[in-house]
């Protein structure tokens, strides 16, 4: 099983090479990858890893408030879509 892990305050120039490198230290990642804003291709502040369950605790333990060029990350579990609140 898997988990998906929710990357918030990400700096701008976090790739997705950069997810991978923070959070392999922390355990195995399957995945990771930064939102981008569709019109300009520019990174949205958040991202999300994909990592085995038996890591995902860890991993949020270790990575939430570690620091990333400059800025602390905000780790936690990633809910599903239809969990979240539509915006309008």
């Amino acid at each position: 099983m898997t988990k998906t892990l929710f990357v918030g305050n990400l700096p701008w120039s976090a790739t997705e090479d950069d997810l991978t490198r923070a959070f392999s230290q922390h355990g195995e990642v399957i995945a990771a990858r930064v939102a981008t804003d569709r019109d300009t291709g520019r990174s949205r502040g958040f991202g999300f890893v994909e990592v085995p369950e038996e890591y995902a605790e860890a991993m949020i333990a270790a990575m939430n408030g570690a620091d990333m060029g400059g800025r602390p990350l905000t780790v936690n579990e990633a809910r599903p879509r239809e969990d979240r609140p539509r915006r309008y």
